[in-house]
């Protein structure tokens, strides 16, 4: 819990009990793909009496203070990623589930041409699957 804490406070946010419990579901299982419903329903499991709405802010802190990626997968649908590292993601469609694409498997080319005054900052590839 140290370590959470510290991360926290370096990422600028207050060290409550909710953050601290909340990020050790997120960051003590390796990298993982979370929405807010599955986090709620680990908080519950794990005897935390955390509202939903304590969820969303939660994850969109963390989002924010840069220690979560947010992964849109479609309108309404948003998962949040402890791996910050650059990569992309393949999205299993009838399983709600997305898996990694390692930044190297996957080629860029050129991009086009930018409207004046902006610069690009990213390209996120979403490959939505779906079993046969």
């Amino acid at each position: 819990m140290r370590d959470l804490s510290g991360k926290l406070r370096t990422a600028g946010l207050r060290t409550t009990k909710q953050r601290l419990a909340l990020a050790d579901l997120l960051f003590s299982g390796g990298n993982r793909h979370v929405t807010a419903e599955i986090l709620h329903a680990e908080a519950r499991t794990n005897g935390l009496a955390v509202s939903q709405a304590t969820i969303y802010n939660t994850l969109n802190q963390f989002h924010e203070a840069g220690l979560l990626r947010e992964v849109i997968v479609e309108q309404g649908r948003s998962y949040f990623d402890t791996n910050l590292s650059d990569h992309h993601h393949f999205y299993v469609e009838n399983e709600s589930r997305l898996i990694d694409i390692d930044n190297q498997d996957i080629a860029i080319g050129d991009l086009p041409q930018t409207p004046t005054g902006f610069e690009p900052v990213g390209v996120d590839v979403i490959i939505r699957l779906r079993h046969k």
